[in-house]
């Protein structure tokens, strides 16, 4: 997805605040730092031969006594004195310049770190109300970045940035709150990525010893992204680039400011991004696009931040599964503050209604409830039906009903909701937590097992075993976890034996070939379910699947309280109806848990008419 940074191209109001001042003296650095000891001398040896002359004279003055040609003389002297002795002093500060550029940078590189000591300040009358009651103060902070960073407009012209309305509530509630952890969820090119580079950008070069890293979901992003980071250091003053802002490596990738110790740093997040490195600030940005292995990537960027350090995930709805969902659901547990920006936040998101313009019943009520005007209507009209049932996706304007516009979840959505709400934690976890029991087994109770294979590996699909009461259908462990086929077999046997021999519905195709050759044949466990051709294992076809999903979701809807895996509803959340009409996991989304958990009750519903159980096998 493209960014840009148009969002933020208006041109600033020019009012003043410290930062401002600041960045004068910065620049005048350049020209006086090195010599200034020397020129203050002399200034003061010719201050104190004019004052000698202005004291003689108001002496004579108070007596009404003429000067005298003695007197007038070294007045005249001690004028030229003080004249000649400025004039070395203004000639001798081209050679200091020169013998002492050192000081000169050390100067400025105190003055910028001045500014990132009070850039949470508030800059002197910048305040602005923005409706509701509610003020804008505009930090120091913010009027560096108004100041002194470029971007390029929507025409393609540099132009300085002057805030918008999404940029200057997501200032205020940080400035209100002092969040340092923030997530946002937002709609499609409103100015927030370009604002909070430039945000963290300011930090780098205000704060030593700052490293910045911002993720993509991809490395074209990652790039994209970057070259409005670098026009923010393209566009600074002269002194500023040759001075303490001066680069040593500059790429398509990054900027490294060696006199500050500080680098900002763009990176994918499919490159395994933070490794080995000390974060300040994180910018995560589209985290819904990270893929499959984006929860990894994540927490591995997380572990890397400084207690202290800034975080901020931001995205648009990308459906309702995958990290960026989770932590947003989660985002009180986890002390996130959330922010929230539907479309109309954008001042340019407006249209001509046209002739016989007249607003639907859901048009009128979405424009009473958030004062929406009959030109953003009426470009909400034109979107909506270019974009059709993606349009609630890219420019939200609900943040539940945006995660559920990217796809229809093949199970009933209020069901799972309720379900997550209640899902209790299980009674006891073991190895490691990848078996989870909330029913122990019961003597003389039957049970079945539904096993998802998969081929092992950290980065490969999980494996899943799901253990059901036989009678009621009630869940009472699950296995999940990264498992090879010999691993699993291990497994699933030791937890079949326990829950009084359990009869094993394994998955035969692709890998479970593999693990029914490792239960039945090594372990010799029994008893295992066999498929209608008299070979062992479940058998899942065209013609199988629709009908054993369907049975999960009959389960489901009658008696949901008999499920409590959080991770099983989780997956029922991301299980959609694909292009096709197919059922099917998300992209990035797992189906483990689901598969098992209806293979299990499709042997239930079956075995009512038919028993795997050799005499005397279970219930013990």
């Amino acid at each position: 997805m493209p960014f840009e940074d148009g969002g933020l191209g208006r041109v600033g109001d020019g009012s003043t605040g410290q930062a401002g001042e600041v960045i004068t003296e910065l620049n005048a650095g350049s020209k006086s730092g090195a010599t200034g000891k020397k020129g203050n001398e002399n200034k003061t040896a010719a201050t104190r031969t004019e004052h000698r002359s202005e004291q003689t004279a108001t002496r004579r003055e108070s007596r009404n006594d003429p000067a005298t040609p003695e007197e007038e003389s070294r007045s005249e002297g001690g004028g030229r004195i003080a004249q000649e002795e400025q004039n070395r002093s203004a000639a001798g500060e081209g050679q200091g310049e020169k013998k002492n550029p050192r000081g000169v940078i050390e100067k400025q590189i105190d003055e910028l770190v001045r500014i990132g000591g009070r850039l949470d300040e508030i800059a002197q009358g910048c305040r602005r109300e923005i409706g509701g009651g509610k003020f804008w103060e505009r930090t120091e902070r913010d009027y560096w970045i108004e100041q002194h960073l470029k971007i390029r407009t929507k025409v393609g012209q540099p132009a300085p940035i002057e805030m918008n309305a999404v940029q200057r509530e997501y200032s205020r509630v940080c400035l209100e709150t002092g969040a340092k952890k923030n997530i946002v969820l937002k709609a499609r090119q409103i100015g927030m990525t370009s604002y909070l580079a430039a945000r963290f950008f300011v930090q780098t070069i205000t704060r030593k010893g700052t490293l910045t890293m911002l993720v993509a979901h991809d490395q074209l992003a990652a790039e994209e992204i970057f070259r409005i980071v670098h026009r923010f250091w393209d566009n600074l003053p002269s002194e500023l680039q040759e001075g303490p802002l001066k680069t040593s490596h500059s790429s398509a990738r990054e900027l490294v400011f060696p006199h500050l110790d500080s680098e900002f740093t763009v990176a994918s997040a499919d490159e395994n991004a933070g490794r080995g490195r000390t974060i300040q600030n994180l910018h995560c940005t589209e985290v819904s696009r990270w893929g499959r292995e984006g929860a990894d990537a994540l927490g591995s960027l997380r572990a890397a931040v400084v207690p202290g350090g800034e975080i901020v995930l931001e995205s648009t709805a990308n459906g309702a599964w995958g990290p960026f969902y989770e932590e947003w659901q989660q985002a009180e547990e986890t002390g996130y503050t959330k922010h929230f920006f539907p479309w109309w936040f954008e001042e340019s998101y407006r249209s001509e209604p046209g002739n016989g313009f007249e607003k639907t019943p859901e048009e009128i009520e979405l424009a009473l409830a958030n004062g929406l005007t009959d030109e953003q209507i009426a470009w909400r009209r034109q979107q909506w039906s270019a974009l059709r049932g993606m349009a609630g996706q890219e420019f939200a304007e609900d943040a539940v009903q945006c995660f559920r516009s990217s796809g229809e979840c093949a199970f009933e959505i209020e069901v799972i909701e309720k379900a997550l709400a209640g899902a209790s934690a299980p009674c006891e976890t073991r190895e490691n937590g990848h078996l989870s029991i909330w029913l122990p087994a019961q003597p003389g109770r039957r049970y079945a097992m539904g096993v998802d294979p998969a081929g092992g590996g950290v980065n490969g699909d999980y494996a899943c075993a799901e253990v059901i009461d036989w009678e009621s259908g009630q869940q009472c462990a699950e296995l999940h976890g990264h498992f090879t086929p010999r691993e699993l077999g291990n497994r699933v046997a030791k937890l079949g034996k326990e829950y009084n021999d359990a009869v094993a519905v394994v998955e035969r195709n692709n890998h479970g070939h593999a693990l029914l050759v490792h239960l039945v044949d090594t372990l010799k466990y029994k008893p295992v379910y066999t498929w209608e051709d008299g070979a062992e294992g479940w058998y899942t076809t065209a013609k199988s699947r629709p009908p054993m999903l369907e049975n999960l979701a009959e389960m489901l809807v009658e008696a949901a309280p008999l499920f409590q895996s959080w991770k099983l509803w989780n997956e029922c959340r991301t299980f959609v109806r694909q292009v096709n009409g197919a059922p099917a996991a998300a992209p990035g989304a797992h189906d483990d848990c689901v598969m098992a958990m209806g293979i299990a009750l499709a042997a239930r519903k079956e075995g009512r008419r038919k028993e795997w159980w050799e005499d005397g096998a279970a219930g013990k």
